[in-house]
């Protein structure tokens, strides 16, 4: 398995916005995600998540509002920005783009 220390910080970042392009979510709520759709690859712990929060939040890419979770217990709640959802995309070509590359070097006959 990955650990969050393992996935560079752009990588990071990127899976944020797209796990937040489903809608406002809580930061456990966003790991979970992440989790269950890599299927049990990719973990994402407070340590790396929450710095990543605040970084896309300073960078207006995220709000962020109160409210209380599915346990009523009070939370923040994360959604995507008009400017977050433009990075994605663009972020989303990048790395597409990147991994084409890397898997053509992966792959070379020879």
């Amino acid at each position: 398995m990955a650990s969050s220390a393992e996935l560079l910080q752009g990588t990071l970042d990127l899976l944020i916005l797209r796990t937040l392009a489903m809608g406002p979510m809580h930061g456990w709520g966003i790991a979970q995600r992440i989790q269950q759709v890599s299927k049990e690859v990719l973990q994402v712990g407070q340590g790396s998540l929450y710095p990543a929060l605040h970084r896309l939040e300073y960078k207006g890419r995220i709000q962020a509002e109160w409210g209380p979770s599915e346990n009523n217990r009070r939370a923040k709640f994360y959604s995507l920005t008009p400017e977050g959802l433009g990075q994605l995309e663009a972020e989303r070509g990048n790395w597409e783009r990147m991994a084409e590359a890397i898997s053509l070097v992966l792959n070379q006959a020879g």
